[in-house]
């Protein structure tokens, strides 16, 4: 039996075929899972049912990781997943468990996405694409994510910027944004939109909080990886400040060394005040 998901909803449309085919008694390796327009397997046939059919009765954790590790870039998750469920439904297995593969695969799997969305939130950079004579203000931006996770990740943009008119490109889908309501579809431009004036300004708050004293290369490139930093406009000058932070903390150092006690001021200006007073 072959299963074709569609590239919006997916996970809701994964769920309910898991139902279906669970109550059905369908075992889990009779069935080949696909997103989008598959073509058809050659060697499809109907599965052969199950003695007995399958409730699936979970735990809310267990529903909430699998439903993150579905957003997974990894082709085999739905079946993963739809075998996962049918031992968790009959308590072969405890969720959580990362002593069993299968779960540890499915845990690592939501931990991932998980951090693809965290990335998403953190480095999504919109320019203004405000039409003239608009009443809103319009913004765009293109993200490359290496997960499915669009529609998981945009309710948080909807929460923050639900002022304005907004859409989120991705390689495969766009979360569009306006006058309160958003809606996912298909990307038809796969390209970044233009620059603006707020590049600059990301540009001046990035230089501004940067603390070359604390600089630990190898944990800013973990927290920011490189390859989102082609959509970051921030990200042209992190190579200067890299460089530039040794010279910029000894300074600070030897500025640091020049100025004045604070205790021995301190102490001075308590000395100054009981003399007045006298």
């Amino acid at each position: 039996m072959q299963i074709v998901l569609p590239r919006i909803g997916t996970v809701a449309a994964w769920r309910a075929e898991a139902r279906r085919l669970a109550a059905a008694g369908v075992a889990p390796e009779t069935v080949i899972w696909s997103v989008g327009g598959a073509a058809p397997d050659l060697f499809a046939t109907a599965p052969p049912v199950a003695a007995s059919s399958v409730t699936l009765t979970l735990p809310r954790a267990a529903v909430d990781g699998l439903e993150t590790a579905l957003m997974h870039a990894e082709p085999e998750r739905f079946a993963r997943a739809y075998a996962l469920v049918l031992r968790l439904a009959r308590r072969q297995v405890r969720w959580g468990d990362r002593s069993d593969p299968m779960m540890r695969r499915v845990l690592d799997q939501e931990k991932a996405v998980r951090r693809d969305i965290h990335k998403m939130h953190a480095f999504v950079r919109f320019r203004e694409v405000t039409p003239p004579g608009a009443n809103r203000r319009a913004f765009a931006a293109w993200f490359e994510p290496d997960h499915h996770i669009v529609e998981a990740a945009a309710p948080f943009f909807a929460r923050r910027f639900g002022d304005m008119d907004w859409l989120i490109a991705t390689p495969t889908l766009t979360a569009r944004f306006e006058c309160g309501e958003m809606q996912i579809s298909e990307t038809t431009e796969s390209k970044p939109p233009p620059a603006d004036a707020t590049e600059h300004l990301w540009r001046v708050y990035f230089a501004n909080i940067f603390n070359p004293a604390r600089l630990m290369v190898q944990a800013m490139q973990s927290n920011m990886p490189r390859k989102y930093w082609k959509n970051l406009p921030e990200a042209d000058l992190i190579p200067d400040l890299i460089r530039s932070a040794p010279a910029r903390v000894m300074a600070m150092q030897e500025a640091e060394a020049r100025a004045p006690d604070p205790r021995l001021q301190k102490r001075m200006r308590a000395i100054a005040a009981q003399r007045s007073k006298g």
